[in-house]
């Protein structure tokens, strides 16, 4: 708007200046604005075009998804970009088909169709509806789908060239300072109007006591003329247009550096809302811990046995009887979602979820053969694993033509679900009371040493069990009961303390057994003497009363359904107003994701489904990485209130000095071409250069902003007050006294030299001012400094510029050469601002 107010001041200036002056003489001024307006165009459209560029860079990264096929006889994992017709691809719960096809083999498996036809209700793909349609998504179940059409030949394909994607929503800084902007420019219009209002009274006044009210010249037009062209510039430098360009280019710096820090921004509003959070909910599997799993304790014919060692494994086999070793082979190898597959180098190479490799790693470790396994018996009906329920289980049809289920899951549900036990003869026998206690204390012992436990059961079916009924929930055998160890990610305990440091609250949410979540809990420096361990099925029997006493001690919460983790980020949000971020890998926790502030899915162990409802894809799963998100969250928002600062200041101190320069003498010492000049400085150079400050450690050692937090805080208003009133102050001095002091009176561009004087000692404040802006409240802004190349260029390419429009653009800036000595007068007038910031910053606000 203010480019299209000036171009149409350029023009008029143009036609009035040649007309009254002739060429060229006449178009120095329009040419002029011309160029200030091309200048400010080329610089606003080159940042958004690196910042587009930045943005394809991570679109590209967002669309690496990776998927198991089997080609030419071998299972791999490869993009889904690479697929073919003919290939066959793996599907489970959690993942997105990435191609249209057809079910050939699978289980239980229900899709959502609601991305492509709108419908909510899931649909069944069996044998009977075979087809699989590209951008759908895999809701329960898992099977193997031959592919058929790929790319743009695909249904989701035709729907999205259809469609042209919109661009991202305002983020909610940007919603914020566009309030700001508008407010500072409707200040600018209203004193624009009413500084033309008195300049056009002084001159119908002036014209008024000479008696010549009707006739009027093109000196007059051209004098109208100037008091428009003062009047548009006091909007220009008023409105703030680079306050959003600020927030943009900080984001997008923010977001490529994220990217190398393993953080994938989806939406840029990320970016500055995790600065706000006051509470991270995490994952402990893979997020906490590193999600490299492996049985290192186990409890098989109710005897305890150690597995740390490689030869650990074939010494239990050697102890366990021939039957019950037959059995337990049987669950580990049909009972999984995991496969053991043999690779190009002819090497045996085990796929799916961590748990499943360590158990189907324990199988082989006891001389298991995996194939021979599968093939020995039919596989007749599969439950796949599933969150709500914590177990999976499977029914197989034995070679002499028997029924046997397996199951296997969460200790404490599978075994509350057996009714008989393999004892240490091998035999099964009724589970009385003392071995369920003995059981019991294994369960927790394992669990207070931070293993993850997992109980085998199966159980004997009548003949007359077909596919379509369910798979039984008791009377189950137990044949034991394994402890996986999870080891805690290197870096986590560090980065746990310093969210504490930062005001964050960390509380881990998990599926796990509550003994192994406090243990983990507490070697994670998360669970605190005064906090509380609870269990999901105990929170959900809270009252409303009871939960406002609880939620705000709660720092892990175990055992939960992903309806507690709802509910906990539902209440932390709504009734405790935090700012929260939740951390998610499994299809179970969209909801929450989707709730939260900011959703954080796991990049390696995400399902698509979690990618999807996130807003940051945390690409090497760890803990220390959200850590980081939080402090680049920071930044951003840091970075911003330093060029709010900074531009303020610049407005205030424009308005000021033009405003009552031109109502009391008629004239502004600041002309169009130099206030778009400094306007440059200020809206696009500023922008680079505070914008791209990088995070330091201080960040982390503040409070949160939260919700409530006011934008433009009072420290930035005694800065900005502070550095506006000695700025006004000199130029002030300088047009009182500045003739004077440099002995200009009786020269013929006494005025223009005063004036170009008046330029340079303004633009060398706001870049002494733009230095002091990198610290709101340190003394110190120019540590780290030279770190930041971006800085130090745009501080060089000022001067340079300026120097350039001084002393060789005079035409057009209407500036004049100075001397030496005014050099070095407007260098002092500018430095003089840094002890006046370090004073203004001993001020208590």
């Amino acid at each position: 708007m203010t480019l299209m107010i000036l171009g149409v001041c350029a023009f008029v200036s143009l036609i009035v200046g040649i007309a009254t002056e002739g060429w060229p003489k006449g178009a120095h001024d329009g040419l002029g604005i011309v160029a200030s307006i091309l200048l400010v165009v080329f610089v606003t459209a080159g940042s958004d075009y690196r910042q587009s560029l930045q943005f394809n860079d991570l679109d590209k990264e967002k669309k690496k998804i990776s998927i198991q096929v089997t080609r030419n006889g071998y299972r791999q994992k490869m993009s889904i970009y690479e697929l073919l017709p003919g290939d066959v691809v793996h599907l489970s719960i959690g993942d997105q088909v990435p191609a249209d096809g057809l079910f050939l083999s699978g289980f239980s498996v229900l899709i959502d169709e609601s991305s492509l036809t709108g419908e909510s209700e899931p649909v069944m793909v069996g044998a009977e509806n075979p087809f699989l349609l590209s951008g759908t998504k895999v809701q329960d179940g898992s099977c193997k789908m031959l592919v058929t059409t790929v790319g743009m030949k695909t249904q989701w394909g035709k729907l999205m060239a259809t469609l042209s994607e919109g661009g991202d929503d305002e983020t909610p800084l940007q919603v914020k300072l566009n309030g700001v902007a508008t407010i500072i420019g409707k200040i600018g219009l209203f004193f624009a109007v009413v500084t033309f209002a008195v300049l056009v009274q002084k001159m119908i006044s002036h014209k008024w006591q000479e008696g010549t009210t009707l006739s009027w010249s093109g000196d007059d037009a051209l004098h109208l003329l100037e008091y428009f062209a003062i009047a548009v510039t006091i909007v220009v430098v008023a409105v703030p247009e680079g306050l959003p360009l600020a927030v943009t280019l900080s984001l997008a710096f923010a977001m490529k550096k994220m990217m190398n820090d393993k953080a994938l921004v989806r939406h840029l509003a990320a970016c500055e809302t995790m600065g706000s959070a006051t509470t991270i909910c995490s994952d402990k599997t893979g997020t906490l811990t590193t999600n490299h799993m492996t049985v290192v304790k186990s409890c098989i014919c109710m005897n305890v046995k150690e597995l740390s060692k490689p030869s650990d494994a074939s010494v239990l086999r050697s102890e366990i009887p021939d039957s019950v070793a037959k059995t337990l082979l049987q669950s580990i190898f049909n009972n999984t979602g995991g496969e053991v597959v043999v690779n190009k180098d002819g090497k045996c190479e085990i796929l799916g979820t961590p748990t499943e490799m360590a158990i189907l790693e324990f199988g082989l470790s006891l001389g298991g053969n995996f194939q021979e396994e599968r093939q020995a018996s039919t596989l007749v009906k599969v439950e796949p694993f599933n969150s709500t329920k914590k177990r999976m289980g499977v029914v197989l049809e034995l070679p002499e033509g028997r029924l046997r289920a397996h199951t296997k899951g969460a200790s404490e549900i599978i075994l509350a679900a057996c009714e008989k036990v393999v004892n240490s003869d091998g035999e099964v026998v009724p589970l009385d009371k003392q071995s369920i206690n003995h059981l019991n204390a294994t369960i927790d012992q394992f669990a207070s040493e931070a293993l993850r436990t997992l109980c085998l059961a199966y159980m004997e079916l009548e003949n007359g069990f077909s596919e379509n009924d369910a798979i039984p929930a008791s009377g189950y055998t137990c044949i034991g009961i394994i402890g996986i160890k999870d080891p805690v990610r290197p870096g986590v305990k560090e980065s746990v303390a310093l969210c504490r440091s930062a005001g964050v609250t960390v509380r881990m949410v998990t599926g796990d057994n509550i003994n192994t979540a406090k243990a983990i809990a507490r070697e994670c420096g998360i669970l605190t003497d005064d906090g509380i361990a609870i269990e999901g099925p105990v929170f959900r029997e809270k009252s409303m009363e009871e939960l406002l006493e609880l939620i705000p001690k709660i720092q892990v919460m175990a055992r939960s359904s992903p309806l507690d983790k709802h509910t906990l980020v539902k209440h932390l949000r709504t009734t405790f107003n935090e700012v929260v971020a939740v951390t998610g890998d499994g299809t179970n926790d969209a909801p929450a994701l989707h709730e939260a502030d900011i959703g954080l899915a796991m990049g390696i162990a995400g399902t698509e489904v979690a990618k999807e409802s996130a807003d940051v894809i945390i690409l090497d799963d760890n803990f220390s990485t959200i850590v980081t998100v939080a402090k680049w969250g920071r930044s951003v928002y840091v970075n911003i209130q330093k060029f709010v600062q900074f531009q303020l200041t610049v407005n205030i101190v424009a308005l000021i000095v033009n405003f009552t320069s031109a109502c009391m003498t008629g004239t502004a010492p600041l002309t169009a071409v130099q206030l778009l000049w400094v306007n440059m400085i200020m809206d696009t150079l500023g922008a680079l250069a505070l914008a791209t400050e990088p995070p330091n450690d201080e960040l982390m050692k503040r409070p949160p902003v939260g919700r409530k937090g006011n934008f433009i805080s009072a420290v930035m208003w005694r800065n900005i007050l502070g550095q506006s009133l000695y700025q006004f102050l000199v130029i002030w001095f300088l047009q009182a006294y500045g003739k004077t002091i440099f002995r200009l009176h009786g020269s013929s561009d006494s005025d223009l030299v005063l004036n170009t004087l008046i330029f340079n000692s303004f633009v060398f404040c706001q870049l002494f001012n733009e230095v002091n802006s990198r610290e709101m409240e340190k003394a110190d802004v120019l540590e780290g400094i030279l770190d930041n190349s971006v800085f130090v260029g745009v501080l060089g390419a000022t001067v340079f510029f300026q120097i350039i429009i001084v002393e060789y653009l005079g035409t057009f800036a209407n500036t004049t050469p100075l001397t030496i000595v005014q050099w070095f007068f407007s260098l002092c007038i500018g430095f003089l601002g840094m002890p006046i910031a370090v004073f203004l910053k001993g001020i208590p606000v």
